[in-house]
């Protein structure tokens, strides 16, 4: 007898599918939820309706997530772009404060820069500012937010400007904060090496706490400011240069290399931004124009003090024959760019060194994004696979074969869970973030694919040994479990020979793998490895293709039934009973009921499953079915 599922775990989803496809509010959310109350629905429907809700939300909280930090890469990109073509500083800068204002929904963002000459610092562009006393303020060094960052070289953000003592007040200052009715503001540096040439702000009108990746945004816009300023100085520097060679045909012939050079180098590397050129197709070129040898090392193996300090000033250094330009990305270290056998290098083929320095350093920012696109990629097919979303062959070869997978061979399906009770809160997020990081690790070094899914993660690694699946889940368990420093339990399916070719085999491959993590759960085997192979006649049972839900109905069904029809707790009296070796008396200690009740109950029990239901063979057969229940209702919650 077949048991089914009851209404409200199948249809509860469809309101909130259907909130999700039209991109609702948060609130309508709760919408289906109350209509329910008021239409007087059961207790389940509504607990059922409470699941789906959170589960939604959570996948409305992940897409918005997925696009707030598409836009913020694309904004990114599209800032770098107009850097590479740099033509108009006022509007490079006004695009910059534009999208910072944009990506983190201020009411205001706005950019001042030093003023050397003055000893103060003046407001250069504003967007959604309308006090024209505020537009044109200007701050002595150290006063008010702005001069703390410009004399600290540090980000700072107040929730409420003018309760906070942390900088210095001025009349004039909090006189145009107040005309222009700010109340948060963040505050980021514009910095050249160490040299603060001004600060970009984004403020609220209202009370606000800006989160750490908002101001790292603020701060990457700030980076890019910066370098579209020196950028713009430079490319005035070359003009003065020009005009000064038009009255001088010995310096014209002495500097006209160097300026070509330059503008070649700029070309060249406007373009690798451009095309997402890699780390030494930069130093390839730069190499060409400057007619040297320039390398990319990591800090590692560049000279230590030399890199330390092109880091600290922002400038490539000489160290003995040869330069050294810090690659560097915030606080960040990522490596030197190494010009060797120049020990006399031109001032302005010292810049163009810095300059490939920093498209460097762009870059492999930008790899390091790719590598998460990949990781979602990976994750993105799977899905697909488990999902059914995608049958055609061809293209799931060609999706894998950019990922450098193999869906034409056999694969195994691994399903890792944390085990339970072994975090809570922050931690278990934690966890989690750990978890994840290590499956896509092991899916990209293993040639396979890796995604979360129901509470945990999903792994689709190919296996070259037959009958060596439980090996893999003990392996990956161990590997697992010490990178998310939790324990992490894993089960294996059994072996799938052709993902490509049936995709649906590997939605059969997690359901079996899922079955054996809870198997392992249920013996008391958390944070271990194991596939159905490992669990001798219960694996057997466990596999795709043994017929559980049969067993379990032939043995048992009547019982099943006979609770979910009149409301009554046979099973768990059966239960009981086995585990309190077939005594009523403990039985009804376990069951907090009378002696009476455990005798009523086993006298309806023995009328529902024959009179020799205690038989040895008989009670083996009916402990193996209550385990099998009990083990099928845990993966169904």
């Amino acid at each position: 007898m077949s048991i089914d599922h009851p209404p409200t775990a199948v249809s509860a989803e469809a309101p909130f599918l259907e909130l999700l496809a039209r991109d609702a509010d948060a609130e309508a959310y709760e919408q289906p939820v109350r209509l329910a109350r008021a239409e007087g629905a059961s207790a389940d429907r509504i607990a059922a309706l409470d699941h789906a809700k959170l589960l939604a939300l959570r996948v409305r909280a992940e897409l918005e997530g997925r696009r707030r930090r598409e836009a913020e890469l694309s904004a990114l990109f599209e800032t770098a772009h107009d850097l590479a073509g740099l033509r108009d500083l006022d509007e490079v800068l006004q695009a910059i404060v534009h999208r910072a204002r944009s990506l983190l929904g201020t009411d205001i963002a706005y950019l001042s820069l030093n003023d050397p000459a003055e000893g103060d610092t003046y407001m250069r562009v504003t967007e959604g500012s309308v006090s024209a006393r505020f537009q044109q303020v200007r701050l002595g060094m150290g006063e008010g937010l702005g001069g703390l960052v410009a004399q600290t070289a540090r980000p700072y953000v107040t929730d409420d400007y003018f309760r906070d003592e942390r900088f210095r007040h001025t009349r004039s200052i909090d006189t145009a904060v107040e005309d222009e009715g700010l109340v948060a503001i963040l505050g980021v540096p514009l910095l050249l090496g160490t040299e603060v040439i001004g600060v970009l702000f984004a403020a609220d009108r209202r009370a606000r706490v800006f989160e750490r990746e908002q101001i790292a945004l603020v701060r990457s816009f700030a980076a890019l400011a910066a370098a579209a300023i020196d950028s713009a100085h430079l490319l005035a520097e070359t003009r003065t240069a020009l005009a000064d060679l038009e009255h001088a045909s010995e310096i014209i012939r002495d500097r006209s290399g160097v300026i070509e050079r330059a503008s070649d180098v700029h070309d060249r590397m406007a373009q690798l931004v451009l095309r997402g050129g890699g780390v030494q197709d930069v130093a390839a070129a730069v190499s060409e124009v400057l007619d040297g040898t320039v390398e990319f090392r990591d800090s590692a193996n560049a000279p230590a003090q030399a890199l330390e300090r092109s880091r600290a000033d922002g400038h490539a250094v000489p160290h003995g024959d040869d330069w050294i330009a810090a690659v560097a990305a915030g606080g960040e270290l990522l490596g030197a760019l190494v010009m060797r056998g120049h020990p006399a290098l031109d001032p302005v083929d010292q810049r163009t060194l810095e300059r490939a320095a920093m498209v460097t350093s762009l870059l492999l920012l930008a790899r390091r994004s790719a590598g998460e696109a990949e990781r979602r990629v990976r994750g993105e097919l799977l899905d697909d696979l488990l999902d059914g979303r995608d049958h055609d062959p061809r293209l799931l070869r060609e999706r894998a074969a950019r990922l450098q997978a193999d869906l034409d061979s056999p694969h195994v399906v691994l399903a890792a869970h944390l085990g339970s009770g072994a975090a809570a809160g922050d931690r278990e997020g934690a966890a989690r973030g750990r978890l994840w990081a290590a499956a896509s690790h092991l899916a990209a070094t293993r040639h396979g694919l890796a995604a979360e899914r129901d509470g945990g993660t999903v792994l689709l690694l190919p296996v070259e040994q037959p009958r060596a699946e439980a090996e893999l889940a003990q392996e990956a368990a161990k590997s697992l479990s010490g990178a998310a420093r939790e324990p992490v339990t894993v089960g294996a399916s059994g072996p799938v020979s052709a993902p490509a070719a049936d995709p649906e085999a590997v939605s059969v491959g997690y359901a079996e793998a899922r079955r054996c993590v809870e198997a392992l759960r249920l013996l008391g085997r958390t944070g271990q490895g194991a596939a159905t192979e490992d669990f001798g006649f219960l694996g057997l049972l466990l596999s795709d293709g043994r017929d559980i839900a049969g067993f379990v109905s032939r043995t048992i069904g009547e019982v099943v039934s006979y609770d979910a029809r009149r409301g009554t707790d046979l099973v768990r009296t059966l239960d009981a009973y086995f585990s309190s070796g077939m005594s009523p008396a403990r039985t009804k200690d376990e069951l907090h009921v009378h002696v009476n009740t455990v005798a009523q109950r086993l006298e309806r029990i023995g009328r529902l499953l024959g009179e020799d239901w205690q038989s040895p063979s008989r009670a083996l057969e009916i402990q193996l079915a209550l385990r099998l229940h009990r083990l099928g209702a845990a993966v169904e919650r």
